[in-house]
């Protein structure tokens, strides 16, 4: 079964979007004791069931059912037994679906390759049932994007409300595990797009030091921050997940050090682990009107027995960005062009270059809502031995690291840093682009490349928000226990129910009426 691509017109077509929850059952159970059979057949149902609402999966897995049998008929057990998983679809899948970023350039990548990643999944029982639709090429073509919209799947919506955004690029995983058709997703970040749309789903994301999850065979933007993790229901489905996930991989150089950081991530959790420690709370990147539920969720920090430390200002948070960026476009032209050379020759799109090109001749159907600035920022830079590109690297890395979280965390005696994740889901702006009103330290952990988790922290008018955790290199374990202890004093995640506008929903139309 695959599922075809809802066509642009069709995407944005709010009126096409008004059945509501009440209509749908509740999300499977997907469980370790029943067979991979069993669970892969309830994950295909839920996406059948739930997708012409959201959008986020581009197509399922051909082969996932037999893969599922063939599991039961092994004697192997591993410790993902049977659990359905997407990818997002910039990670490679052996098998007949292509690996295509969203981009129509990409519609004919079919590689025939598992990521490792990918390989580590399957050797762990897990079935890929599927890909998911994300920001077109991660989010980097253009600054005035429509998050969640690529060529290939549409406009992803998100489950709580449809009109509104689930952010990205991990958008189709972010919603995907939100509206139950898997217990877990995998996406990639390189600046915000595993935790982003996790927070605004109301789901566990977890961005893991970069280096501790391969990267090969992923398409990529930069090798100083790509990273893939798990985005789940529970912290400990993202514990599991990524415990499968995690380890070296000579092809990428980045993860030597990773089978020396590896762990059964699940089995260190711990309810208490926020008792008597030393939790640095981020003012300087907090409000955008998540300041009740963020008050709530430090209470629930202090009642676990942690004690919290404000800080109020970071300096020289601006000049992070500044430097960022040149870094990105440096990389994105360098790590693109090595990724596409790598493509089978039915992809005929081999450079930047020819993806820039390839857009402008597809102009109807790739950048009718927005451009390709970014992408045509990248191909004028100079290259990996620029010493522009140099000194913004090591500018932008030693501000958000070493004396960025690194000093944060020295300076106020403190084992991690948290803090809201972003502001609630804004609307689908197909004139505007991406509104957002602000954003949390994300960026910081992002540039240094070290560990970002957030959990579900509340609600604001209906709509999820997160709690940040953030820490320093290799604390991987660390930051999943203490939101793990969060998580179970908590317990703040609650179902989607899929309302066309969250000012349908009853909390919210009642004010709206007239008296």
């Amino acid at each position: 079964m695959r599922l075809k691509p809802l066509p642009l017109a069709a995407a944005f077509a709010l009126g096409a979007c008004t059945t509501t929850a009440q209509q749908l059952a509740p999300p499977p159970a997907f469980a370790s004791t029943a067979s991979a059979e069993a669970n892969v057949r309830a994950s295909l149902g839920r996406i059948a069931a739930v997708e012409p609402r959201v959008n986020a999966v581009i197509a399922t897995n051909p082969e996932a059912l037999a893969e599922a049998r063939a599991l039961d008929r092994s004697a192997a057990r591993g410790p993902l037994y049977g659990m359905p998983i997407l990818i997002k679809d910039n990670i490679e899948l052996a098998g007949p679906l292509p690996t295509t970023a969203g981009s129509l350039a990409l519609a004919s990548n079919v590689t025939n390759r598992d990521a490792p990643l990918v390989a580590r999944l399957k050797a762990a029982g897990a079935v890929i049932v599927g890909k998911t639709n994300l920001s077109e090429w991660a989010n980097i073509r253009d600054d005035n994007s429509i998050s969640g919209w690529s060529a290939v799947g549409g406009q992803t919506r998100n489950a709580y409300a449809l009109n509104r955004n689930g952010c990205g690029s991990s958008t189709g995983s972010g919603v995907a595990v939100a509206a139950g058709m898997v217990p877990a997703a995998i996406g990639t970040e390189t600046d915000g797009s595993i935790t982003c749309p996790a927070a605004i789903n109301g789901v566990v994301g977890f961005k893991p030091t970069v280096g501790l999850v391969s990267r090969t065979f992923i398409v990529p933007i930069s090798h100083s921050q790509d990273t893939a993790g798990p985005m789940a229901r529970s912290v400990r489905e993202a514990a599991l997940v990524l415990s499968a996930i995690a380890g070296s991989d000579p092809a990428d150089p980045a993860t030597a050090e990773a089978d020396a950081h590896r762990a059964d991530f699940a089995a260190g959790l711990s309810a208490d682990s926020l008792r008597g420690k030393r939790i640095g709370v981020m003012r300087f990147a907090s409000g955008f009107g998540t300041d009740e539920v963020f008050e709530a969720a430090l209470q629930t920090l202090r009642a676990q027995g942690a004690t919290l430390v404000e800080i109020k200002e970071m300096k020289n948070r601006g000049e992070i960005g500044q430097n960022e960026f040149p870094v990105l476009l440096t990389e994105l032209k360098a790590d693109m062009n090595a990724y596409l050379a790598s493509t089978p020759a039915s992809v005929r799109t081999r450079t930047l270059a020819d993806l820039i090109a390839f857009n402008k001749a597809h102009a109807s159907e790739e950048m009718y809502l927005f451009d390709q600035d970014t992408f045509e920022e990248a191909e004028k830079t100079k290259g990996l031995d620029d010493p522009a590109y140099k000194k913004a690297r090591e500018t932008s890395y030693r501000l958000a690291g070493p004396e960025g979280i690194d000093k944060l965390l020295k300076d106020n005696d403190v084992v991690a840093l948290v803090g809201p994740t972003m502001p609630p889901a804004w609307l689908i702006d197909a004139v505007n682009g991406d509104q957002i009103a602000g954003g949390g330290a994300g960026n910081l952990a992002a540039v240094a490349g070290y560990p970002h988790l957030t959990v579900p922290m509340g609600y604001v008018k209906g709509l999820p928000v997160g709690l940040s955790f953030i820490g320093p290199k290799w604390s991987d374990a660390a930051i999943l226990s203490l939101g793990y202890a969060y998580e179970q004093a908590s317990h703040m995640r609650v179902e989607p129910r899929f309302y066309p506008s969250i000012e349908e929903s009853p909390e919210v139309a009642g004010h709206l009426r007239q008296p």
